[in-house]
Protein backbone atom coordinates (compact mmCIF):
# COMPACT_ATOMS: atom_id res chain seq x y z
CA UNK A 1 0.00 0.00 0.00
CA UNK A 2 1.38 3.49 -0.98
CA UNK A 3 0.02 6.83 0.30
CA UNK A 4 0.13 10.24 -1.96
CA UNK A 5 -0.84 13.72 -0.06
CA UNK A 6 -1.53 16.37 -1.95
CA UNK A 7 -2.61 19.93 -1.93
CA UNK A 8 -0.77 21.93 0.58
CA UNK A 9 0.39 25.39 0.26
CA UNK A 10 0.57 28.79 1.26
CA UNK A 11 -3.02 30.31 2.56
CA UNK A 12 -3.39 33.97 4.57
CA UNK A 13 -5.42 33.08 7.91
CA UNK A 14 -8.59 32.79 8.00
CA UNK A 15 -8.39 30.91 4.31
CA UNK A 16 -9.12 27.46 3.52
CA UNK A 17 -7.41 24.11 2.08
CA UNK A 18 -7.98 20.76 1.24
CA UNK A 19 -5.85 17.74 1.73
CA UNK A 20 -6.21 14.56 -0.50
CA UNK A 21 -4.25 11.54 0.43
CA UNK A 22 -4.63 9.24 -2.56
CA UNK A 23 -4.32 5.53 -1.69
CA UNK A 24 -3.04 2.86 -4.44
CA UNK A 25 -2.32 -0.56 -3.83
CA UNK A 26 -5.31 -1.22 -1.88
CA UNK A 27 -8.72 -0.19 -1.29
CA UNK A 28 -9.16 2.96 1.39
CA UNK A 29 -12.01 1.41 2.98
CA UNK A 30 -10.02 -1.31 4.00
CA UNK A 31 -8.14 0.69 6.45
CA UNK A 32 -8.18 3.98 8.99
CA UNK A 33 -6.48 6.65 7.43
CA UNK A 34 -5.09 9.35 9.52
CA UNK A 35 -3.30 12.90 9.41
CA UNK A 36 -0.91 14.36 11.29
CA UNK A 37 0.97 17.21 11.62
CA UNK A 38 4.55 18.32 12.39
CA UNK A 39 5.45 21.98 12.94
CA UNK A 40 8.75 23.27 12.87
CA UNK A 41 11.06 22.50 16.01
CA UNK A 42 7.97 20.21 16.71
CA UNK A 43 7.20 16.46 17.17
CA UNK A 44 4.19 15.48 14.83
CA UNK A 45 1.00 15.10 16.38
CA UNK A 46 -2.04 13.41 15.34
CA UNK A 47 -5.27 15.76 13.32
CA UNK A 48 -7.81 13.64 12.35
CA UNK A 49 -8.52 10.32 10.97
CA UNK A 50 -11.58 8.61 9.18
CA UNK A 51 -11.99 5.12 10.46
CA UNK A 52 -12.83 2.01 7.72
CA UNK A 53 -16.06 1.71 9.33
CA UNK A 54 -17.10 5.40 8.68
CA UNK A 55 -15.59 7.08 12.40
CA UNK A 56 -14.33 10.32 12.78
CA UNK A 57 -12.22 11.38 14.73
CA UNK A 58 -10.76 15.55 15.27
CA UNK A 59 -7.77 16.57 17.93
CA UNK A 60 -9.20 19.11 20.00
CA UNK A 61 -7.48 22.51 18.40
CA UNK A 62 -9.05 21.35 14.80
CA UNK A 63 -12.52 20.97 15.69
CA UNK A 64 -15.01 22.52 14.11
CA UNK A 65 -13.03 23.79 11.24
CA UNK A 66 -11.58 20.85 9.73
CA UNK A 67 -13.56 17.88 8.36
CA UNK A 68 -12.83 14.43 7.18
CA UNK A 69 -14.03 12.32 4.56
CA UNK A 70 -13.58 9.29 2.08
CA UNK A 71 -14.00 9.27 -1.46
CA UNK A 72 -14.67 5.45 -2.63
CA UNK A 73 -14.15 6.14 -6.37
CA UNK A 74 -11.25 8.23 -5.90
CA UNK A 75 -9.60 5.60 -3.48
CA UNK A 76 -8.87 9.09 -1.56
CA UNK A 77 -9.43 10.65 2.10
CA UNK A 78 -9.44 14.12 1.88
CA UNK A 79 -9.32 16.64 4.70
CA UNK A 80 -11.10 20.20 4.37
CA UNK A 81 -9.41 22.94 6.53
CA UNK A 82 -11.35 26.08 6.82
CA UNK A 83 -10.76 29.11 9.31
CA UNK A 84 -6.68 28.42 9.14
CA UNK A 85 -4.24 29.86 11.94
CA UNK A 86 -1.10 30.44 10.99
CA UNK A 87 -0.41 28.06 14.18
CA UNK A 88 -1.78 25.36 11.52
CA UNK A 89 1.44 26.08 9.55
CA UNK A 90 2.96 22.49 9.31
CA UNK A 91 4.50 19.73 7.11
CA UNK A 92 1.07 17.64 6.22
CA UNK A 93 1.16 13.65 6.87
CA UNK A 94 -1.14 10.80 6.05
CA UNK A 95 -1.08 7.15 6.96
CA UNK A 96 -2.85 3.86 6.50
CA UNK A 97 -3.40 1.39 9.40
CA UNK A 98 -5.71 -1.74 10.18
CA UNK A 99 -5.02 -1.13 14.04
CA UNK A 100 -8.44 -0.78 16.33
CA UNK A 101 -9.94 2.64 16.76
CA UNK A 102 -8.99 3.25 19.84
CA UNK A 103 -5.32 3.47 18.59
CA UNK A 104 -5.88 5.71 15.51
CA UNK A 105 -4.21 8.87 17.72
CA UNK A 106 -1.15 6.83 18.39
CA UNK A 107 1.29 7.56 15.41
CA UNK A 108 3.00 4.37 15.97
CA UNK A 109 -0.17 2.21 15.36
CA UNK A 110 0.19 3.49 11.89
CA UNK A 111 1.94 0.77 8.84
CA UNK A 112 1.82 3.45 5.73
CA UNK A 113 3.23 6.83 5.63
CA UNK A 114 2.38 9.12 2.64
CA UNK A 115 5.39 12.03 1.94
CA UNK A 116 4.06 15.22 3.78
CA UNK A 117 2.82 18.03 2.24
CA UNK A 118 3.48 21.78 3.42
CA UNK A 119 0.64 23.86 4.83
CA UNK A 120 1.98 27.22 5.55
CA UNK A 121 -0.53 30.27 7.14
CA UNK A 122 0.64 33.58 7.06
CA UNK A 123 -0.98 35.87 9.41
Amino acid sequence: VQLQASGGGLVQAGGSLTLSCAVSGGSVRRYTIGWFRQAPGKEREFVSAFGWSGNTRYTDPVKGRFTISRDNAKNTVNLQMNSLKPEDTAVYFCAATTSIWGQVTLENAYTYWGQGTLVTVSS
